[in-house]
């Protein structure tokens, strides 16, 4: 018999042994393992997820390798909606059951399941189809498979009976605060619906803004704002205080900015919310950032580097000391990036700790160190602390002033591994920026690994993109010939929401610093691009021109973060 993914100790399979010998885990994490599924009852797979001994993804191919079930990756798949449509949304929901692809000829159906021989799940789905449907099973990891079942369903919650029961409310002439326990519970499921949305949508951000006369609702979705919904300016107070309450704030104070934090979980995956508040002309105006500690994470791999970038940040990450820079501006991508080299190097031989401002995302078997006023703890102080803590590999969040960028220096000098973000708009544009901060180019020089300078441009929709050719003056700013390639552009969808966009990548320019290099870093910017000229160095812009022609993302949305007449200038006087 197959076991399901989250299997208890007794069942026919001995998950532990299976992952012992796979040297998926060890015999010690085995043990802390044990220990802690008898205090909480729950199923060993589950338990070693939840501490960070292995990923989902991991065990769900362990198991489906041991079992012969074929597994499926569901963050990459897209389910056919005529299949979904076969199970009702109680059932799916209830016995996590995802209907992938129904081939109706064969009157086939493949379902995505976390637990193979669930019996029960299993006859209600057969009795749901009938007899004349042959299922067949595909072991997905738990925590994507409810995310999917979330999104091809879509929101439990209306928030649109939420907002007409309120106003139902008001129209009666009762009064909003201290109406009772039922008009209390309406505001609390509006925000939850609020929230859930914003998560489901994949925004980064979500505003709350009074005007004179209305509350405007807008969520940062794949960099670019948008406005999802407007209400009546009655319904902000109440919404307000909501806010504030979840978040830890003083509900009192409304006439200096306040930060606080909110922590739920939602479609079963961890949601952090850092909250701001600041008193405008019309009210307080609120922006939750929404992290996903799940979406936080990203292997190498996945970053969308190309074989020679790749093959670069490799070398700068094999070097065992020296200050590795990640250069960009405010939600480029910078933490993702440093988040999946830290991935990459943890290991439990190595000893990784970081000071944060604040820890945005948790890692495992790394120590990560919050900073800011209410820990009384600042980047250089949390430096030398933490060099007394044996550590491996630093992580500084920010290099803002000389005190941070010498003691970030000097853990490189000394022997670790460091990394940092500067504010600085390319790779070659932060050196000048730490020689103007105070360092020593000649202390710079041998201990400076690698910089990398980042932007994120939008994806355009593979459901809706439109193919055309180039114009002229696309062919001039890419630097392409008279035999130019086709280019696409945006159209809109329902399934881009009809913005022509889903999803960002990063577009990277990678500097390794090298022994040329470090012979120039006190010559000047001219000096180093002369150098760089000559290697034929690929900026910023040439990765974007990369993404532009392999479909992307578009001409008009890499103009929008990097300047492109700039770079057709620049080579044009290089030619």
């Amino acid at each position: 018999m197959n076991a399901p993914l989250n299997a208890p100790l007794n069942a026919a399979l001995p998950i532990g042994q299976l992952l012992l010998e796979a040297r998926l885990i060890g015999a010690d994490q085995l043990r802390v393992a044990l220990h802690e599924q008898q205090r909480r009852k729950r199923p060993l797979g589950q338990v070693l997820v939840e501490l960070g001994f292995l990923s989902d993804t991991a065990l769900r191919d362990a198991l489906a390798s041991h079992c012969g079930h074929v597994s499926v990756d569901l963050s990459d798949t897209l389910a056919d909606p005529a299949a979904v449509a076969l199970i009702p949304q109680a059932l799916a929901t209830r016995h996590q059951l995802l209907a992938l692809q129904y081939r109706a000829a064969e009157r086939h159906l493949i379902v995505a399941t976390a637990r193979i021989n669930d019996l029960i799940a299993l006859d209600r789905l057969q009795a749901e189809l009938g007899p004349d449907i042959q299922v067949e099973l595909r072991l997905a990891a738990d925590a994507e498979l409810k995310r999917a079942i979330e999104r091809h369903y879509g929101q439990a919650v209306a928030i649109d009976d939420i907002v007409r029961e309120i106003e139902q409310r008001d129209s009666r002439g009762e009064a909003r605060i201290g109406a009772g326990a039922r008009d209390g519970q309406a505001v609390i499921r509006l925000v939850d619906a609020m929230l859930a949305e914003a998560v489901a949508r994949g925004a980064s951000d979500l505003h709350f803004e009074p005007e004179a006369g209305f509350l405007r609702l807008r969520l940062r979705i794949d960099g670019t704002l948008r406005q999802v919904r407007a209400l009546h300016k009655s319904f902000w107070p109440e919404l307000a205080v909501r806010l504030k309450v979840m978040a830890g704030l003083d509900i009192a104070e409304s006439r200096c900015p306040q930060d606080g934090r909110i922590s739920l979980a939602i479609a079963g995956r961890p949601i952090d919310f850092r909250v701001a508040t600041q008193p405008t002309l019309h009210g307080e105006n609120i922006v939750l950032r929404i992290l996903d500690r799940e979406k936080g994470i990203v292997p190498l791999a996945a970053l969308g580097l190309s074989t020679a970038q790749r093959s670069t940040l490799e070398h700068m990450l094999a070097r065992p000391e020296g200050l590795i820079l990640v250069t960009g501006p405010t939600g480029s991508g910078k933490t993702t990036t440093l988040y999946s080299m830290l991935n990459h190097l943890n290991t439990e031989a190595v000893n990784i700790m970081t000071l944060e401002d604040p820890v945005e995302y948790p890692m495992a078997q790394i120590r990560q160190t919050a900073i800011g006023e209410g820990t009384r703890l600042g980047f250089a102080d949390g430096v030398r602390a933490l060099l007394r803590q044996d550590p491996d590999v630093l992580l500084v969040g920010e290099i803002r002033d000389a005190d941070t960028a010498q003691m970030a220096l000097r853990a490189a000098l000394t022997g670790h591994q460091v990394f940092a973000t500067l504010h600085a708009n390319s790779a070659l544009g932060a050196i000048p920026r730490l020689l103007d901060i105070g360092l020593r180019a000649d202390l710079l020089a041998g201990n400076l690994s690698g910089i990398i300078a980042q932007r994120l441009v939008r994806c355009l929709c593979p459901a809706c993109r439109k193919e055309v050719s180039a114009t002229a003056d696309e062919a001039h700013l890419l630097g392409l010939s008279a035999d130019t390639p086709p280019l696409f552009v945006p159209v809109g969808c329902a399934a881009c929401d009809f913005s022509g966009y889903r999803g960002r990548r990063a577009i990277m320019e990678l500097l390794h610093i090298d022994a040329a290099l470090d012979e120039h870093i006190g010559s000047g910017l001219g000096s180093l691009r002369a150098l760089l000229r000559a290697r034929n160095h690929l900026s910023l812009a040439d990765d974007g021109v990369r993404r532009v022609l392999d479909g992307t993302t578009s001409v008009a949305e890499l103009a929008r973060v990097v300047d492109l007449v700039a770079h057709a200038t620049e080579r044009e006087r290089n030619t």
